[in-house]
């Protein structure tokens, strides 16, 4: 329903020399558009958006990728019907069959000499002077070859390369003479709907392009990239984008731009980025062990929303409803039960199930956390010792559906 706003009608009183319904405001008429008042909120608008740009671009890269595979197709999860059908990775090139082909560019030859055509273009980001590299997995995925050039066009063959395709975050690893320049991270939690960003980037090999927007939503899910909740932007994002910082109006990187949405392989208004502080500690893990090394507790839970509130009786958003605990898990040592609330974990207040899988993973293998649940309007608090989420007796369970109605 349309809702109409209502006001109460008053009184003018204009005197003779007053204005006329069709002749413009005096004060409209006689401003010079181009006085100081007038361009004062948009120049310094422009010049934060000149200055970030400036701070961060000599920490974005592009990275070209050689010899690589056919790529996955990511898809928007069914929570958001209102999205358009399709979402592609926006490295991949614009046909429709979302394959991986040569691009126009020169080849890289293999340690046997032989010439590996270029097969991906992206962008990435500096984490530290040591020679680190933040980027997407779907950029250097399957490469028998990835080159960095830096700002300044110098380029360096990356010496290694480490992936997790769960998250879409990747690291590479340049030999450098010297310190090069790292970028500032700023803080994801922080970010608000309606922020300004800048995305840096390749675009079509283009270096060096920036593109403004805003944040148009928070924790977006595509179903191939499982383990990170995205943050949604209209800053214009294209291919050779993939893997490049998404920075705040100081400059400081705030996400990794990742994934489009679109119905013809371009722009449309649509993108998506990997929040920093989830990319960070990836990056993180991979750097030091190759791997993401990823906890658990081994428990199947769902989200108390209106349904299924009414359905155990329990108030809505209480927490994280535990429906199934696996027998020898680290929550079934703890003493964790079914139909237990979990509401907060190391502190941190959770509300679904995709919260405290976060915070979990991302709480070190091994370590003794406290988790506090509600059992039976009692709140109690719990030692849980981590279980690595290889562990078949502490891996947690994939399924987040509701439970079914004899639970």
């Amino acid at each position: 329903m349309l809702a109409v706003a209502l006001f109460t009608p008053f009184l003018v009183c204009i005197p003779a020399s007053g204005l006329l319904a069709d002749e413009p405001a005096t004060s409209d008429r006689e401003v010079d558009p181009s006085s100081e008042a007038v361009q004062a909120g948009p120049r310094a608008l422009s010049r934060a958006f000149r200055l970030a740009a400036k701070k961060a671009s000599p920490a974005v890269v592009t990275v070209f990728s050689y010899g690589q595979g056919q790529p996955e197709a990511m898809e928007i999860e069914d929570e958001d019907p209102d999205l358009p059908d399709g979402l592609l990775p926006e490295l991949s090139p614009s046909d429709d069959s979302n394959r991986r082909r040569t691009l126009p560019g020169p080849s890289a030859e293999s340690d046997s000499g032989e010439a590996i055509p270029l097969t991906g273009i992206g962008s990435g980001v500096i984490r530290d002077p040591g020679g680190w590299i933040i980027t997407n997995h779907h950029v250097v995925s399957g490469a028998q070859k990835v080159v960095v050039q830096l700002a300044d066009e110098l380029e360096l063959v990356a010496t290694e390369v480490h992936g997790d395709p769960e998250s879409d975050v990747a690291v590479l690893r340049v030999e450098y003479d010297g310190d090069l320049p790292a970028a500032e991270f700023g803080d994801s939690n922080s970010l608000e709907i309606g922020d300004w960003v800048l995305a840096i980037g390749s675009p079509f090999k283009l270096e060096a392009t920036v593109s403004a927007g805003i944040i148009s939503a928070k924790n977006r899910t595509l179903r191939s990239i499982r383990r990170s909740r995205m943050l949604q932007t209209d800053a214009a994002i294209n291919p050779g984008n993939s893997g490049g910082p998404l920075i705040d109006l100081d400059g400081r990187v705030i996400a990794i731009s990742t994934a489009i949405a679109t119905r013809n392989g371009g722009y449309q208004g649509i993108g998506f980025a990997i929040p920093i502080n989830q990319a960070k500690w990836i990056a993180e893990e991979l750097a030091e062990f190759g791997r993401v090394r990823r906890a658990a507790i081994g428990v199947t839970s769902v989200e108390l929303n209106r349904r299924v509130a009414a359905q155990v009786k329990l108030p809505i958003g209480l927490g994280v409803l535990a429906y199934q605990v696996i027998d020898g898990s680290a929550a079934d040592r703890a003493g964790i039960r079914v139909m237990d609330v979990i509401l907060e974990f190391a502190g941190e207040r959770v509300r679904d199930p995709r919260s405290l899988r976060e915070v979990v993973e991302r709480s070190p293998v091994g370590s003794t956390q406290v988790v506090k649940i509600s059992r039976r309007g009692e709140e109690l608090d719990l030692e849980i010792t981590l279980a690595p989420l290889e562990d078949p007796t502490g891996a947690e369970a994939r399924s987040e559906q509701e439970p079914p109605p004899e639970s």
